[in-house]
């Protein structure tokens, strides 16, 4: 499992149950899985004509995992799947449970998450269970379509067939829960773009371009619209095979083959891709695909908006993301005579979807990438029109957003300052050497932007932005760690109190204290590690930086040292509290090392601001 997935890291779930109609059960299931300690419900969507409703939970792996396996558990105890019947497919009382990354986790994380789920569900509930799309554990059941195949009807006939053995659980026929299908996929991102129109047609128009199933071929455009043009079909009597890469006509199937192999591809390859038999080609459309991959798109049209849209579902971000369709959308609105007004964020969005296109949009600007968090989500929402229709709100529409913000940091300056000259042991050194790297940080990513956005210097802009990208990530790490320093002394402080009064209790209260002091060592002696690393990239905005900024360089540099030094402090004055003496002298000689080479940064930081001085 990746170093990622700790309790910081975030999966959303989105089970889907075979009950849209009574409110009382919808409400019993989520209230089951919302019962988890650190799991949150972010939509419940139910239809009366489906019959399914469609829950959205998010939080760490293990909470989450937990939460999923109780809602399949009461899923089973309320739904009938014997008395079921709905528009949409199905074949369970929990129908699928999908995990899917949101933020310091990965796929295969999702996928681990996913398979001890469906185990424990077979196990324990003794509900059979299927694997789909990324975590099944053959290829053939990668596909729901081709796993749900006949819906719950057809289960006590297939469930004899050995190729349709469940992956967990029993090998026979369950009337009342049938089975789960349990997977891990990449996240949907649901996603409108706005146009200044009401023309349907005209939101088909460019929706057919650019979703991944494309569209039929055409020639000879009466009008901006390709719709307007000619549509191009194969004729074996007439000697017409056209190419659905580029329109031109071959007068035979095997030239046709020829062109389209020499253009990576072949005949057979792209009719299966639109489902046509390539023995039956005969008065077949022509058909292309469209320009983005993982995307689904209609054109449909918002009453209460006065406008159309294209309605766009984005199955892997990675692959193609909001920023992408928005640039193609404009392109191509452009040529029609339409604008695209806006876009619109239909439930939620990774934070690493945003971010990305955020960096894309400073990136086609020449601005630099090295800003704080905000200024890149913002850009973002700026770029993309995501206020076009209502206003935007981060918080509540992107998920895993990291935040700075802890009970000290979101302090004003003053209040702050006056917690720490109280009398009271915390917030004290640790917490005030993080504070010192981050402010050195943020004068570091200051000089580099600074000189980035000056012409004199432009042949410097990948460093600096290099420089500043990194400054921004260390001043983060090191606001974080302003909370996490007083945190770690309060664990100490709490097993101090921890009560002594038999042998047990006092076994018990010492390693506490133990673990305690261990911790309390661990935070500022990264404390000192980021510090460091906030030194050297100091240390080279003095060399590379443009020298009207120089003094701020080396007041970067000195907040550094200090932090460097004022957090090995602390962890000098916890190492007398601990047992374990090998990883005492580890540490020892690693400060040793740390504060060597601070010295060092120092004064090649020092010599450049003299001499520029």
């Amino acid at each position: 499992m990746s170093e990622n997935r700790g309790q910081e890291g975030l999966i959303e779930c989105v089970p889907n149950i075979s009950e849209g109609r009574d409110q009382v059960k919808i409400d019993q299931i989520v209230a089951a899985a919302t019962a988890v300690p650190g799991v949150r419900c972010l939509d419940v969507d139910p239809g009366s004509d489906t019959h399914r409703t469609v829950i959205t939970l998010v939080g760490a792996p293990d909470p989450i995992a937990e939460a999923a396996f109780r809602l399949v558990k009461k899923a089973s105890e309320l739904i009938d799947m014997s008395q079921h019947h709905g528009a949409h497919a199905r074949h369970g009382a929990t129908d699928v449970c999908p995990f899917i990354p949101v933020s310091g986790v990965t796929m295969e994380d999702c996928i681990e998450v996913a398979r001890a789920v469906g185990k424990r569900i077979g196990e324990e509930l003794e509900i059979p269970v299927y694997m789909y799309d990324r975590a099944a554990l053959t290829e053939d059941r990668r596909s729901l379509a081709d796993v749900r195949r006949g819906e719950y009807e057809a289960l006590p006939e297939k469930m004899t067939d050995p190729e349709w053995k469940p992956d967990f659980g029993p090998s026979e026929f369950k009337p009342g829960p049938g089975v789960v299908t349990v997977g891990a996929r990449e996240f949907l991102i649901a996603y409108n773009v706005n146009l200044n129109t009401r023309d349907k047609p005209k939101a088909d128009d460019l929706a057919m371009e650019i979703r991944e199933k494309g569209r039929a071929v055409r020639i000879e455009q009466k009008t901006p619209y390709y719709s307007s043009g000619k549509l191009l079909r194969y004729s074996e009597s007439e000697g017409q095979w056209p190419s659905n890469l580029t329109g031109e006509i071959f007068n035979s199937r095997n030239a046709l083959d020829q062109h389209l192999k020499e253009n990576g591809t072949s005949l057979a390859d792209e009719v299966a891709f639109f489902g046509q038999d390539p023995e039956k080609l005969d008065g077949e459309m022509v058909m292309k695909r469209g320009t983005f991959e993982h995307c689904r798109a209609v054109g449909w049209v918002i009453p209460e908006y006065g406008r159309a849209q294209i309605s766009i579902n984005l199955t892997d971000f990675n692959v193609t993301n909001m920023h992408h369709i928005v640039d193609a959308c404009r392109d191509l609105a452009e040529s029609r005579g339409l604008v695209i007004t806006g876009s619109e964020l239909v439930g939620v969005v990774p934070y690493r979807a945003i971010r990305e296109s955020g960096q894309h949009y400073l990136r086609s600007q020449g601005s630099s990438g090295g800003v704080p968090v905000k200024d890149i989500i913002a850009t973002a929402v700026q770029s993309l029109g995501l206020s076009d229709i209502t206003p935007f709100d981060t918080d509540a529409s992107v998920l895993g957003m990291p935040t700075t913000r802890g009970e000290l940091t979101g302090m004003e300056i003053h209040e702050f300052t006056d917690e720490v000259s109280r009398d009271s042991p915390a917030p004290g050194g640790g917490s005030i050497a993080a504070l010192a790297g981050a402010l050195g940080a943020a004068l570091g990513s200051m000089v580099a932007n600074l000189t980035y956005g000056k012409r004199k210097y432009r042949k410097r802009q990948p460093e600096m932005e290099e420089l500043a990208i990194h400054a921004q990530k260390l001043k983060d790490d090191l606001l974080r760690a302003v909370d996490e320093d007083t945190a770690a002394f309060e664990q100490v402080i709490q097993a101090m109190r921890l009560p002594q009064g038999s042998p047990d209790q006092e076994e018990t209260r010492l390693k506490a204290i133990e673990a305690g002091y261990r911790h309390a060592t661990e935070v500022p002696m990264n404390t000192a590690r980021l510090c460091l690393d906030v030194l050297q990239l100091a240390m080279e905005a003095t060399r590379r930086g443009m020298p009207a900024s120089i003094t701020d360089a080396g007041t970067a540099c000195w907040m550094a040292r200090a932090g460097v030094e004022s957090a090995l402090y602390n962890v000098r004055v916890n190492l007398g509290e601990l047992q374990d003496s090998e990883w005492k002298s580890s540490l020892i000689e690693e400060t040793a090392t740390i504060s060597a080479q601070a010295d060092q940064f120092l004064r090649e930081s020092r010599d450049q601001v003299d001499k520029i001085l």
